[in-house]
């Protein structure tokens, strides 16, 4: 496999990762909700539904997500600069950047959370809204990357 093909395929690979975390965003944002609502049921309902866990699994894949955007961000700036021999200045790389900084932010809240702070929840939420809505624009751009890169 030639470089070009094989920085290209590594490329591909980096833009792929996106679609896929985007379901794990809308997932984990999910298990977020329905823990949520667990706190305001009464304690029958309550019993119930603990063993569902969904606060502990919206937390545990949190974690998965905040290790797969990192990485995919490492990743996706190493290609291009092996690539090119520079990182590509577009709102592609600045997004994804923002990205990135805001999911390293909602996750710092984690210990906030546990202890059940209400304004760390509302932060919590706010920014995750933000980080969908970037990051659903990224998952997107990048689907125009990979056909430029497949026809070149």
């Amino acid at each position: 496999m030639s470089r070009i093909a094989a920085d290209s395929a590594a490329n591909i690979l980096a833009k792929l990762v996106e679609m896929p975390l985007l379901g794990l965003m809308l997932y984990s944002g999910y298990l977020g909700y329905m823990a949520s609502l667990i706190r305001k049921l009464s304690a029958e309902e309550r019993k119930a539904m603990i063993p569902l866990q969904y606060g502990q699994r919206h937390a545990q894949l949190g974690t998965v997500i905040l290790g797969v955007t990192l990485l995919g961000a490492a990743a996706g700036m190493a290609v291009t600069f092996l690539k090119n021999g520079k990182l590509i200045i577009g709102p592609h790389l600045f997004v994804g950047l923002g990205v990135a900084v805001l999911v390293i932010a909602t996750a710092f809240l984690g210990s906030s959370l546990q202890k059940g702070k209400n304004w760390a929840r509302v932060l919590h939420v706010s920014i995750n809204g933000v980080v969908l809505l970037l990051f659903d624009w990224q998952a997107f751009t990048a689907i125009a990357i990979v056909q430029k890169l497949l026809s070149a």
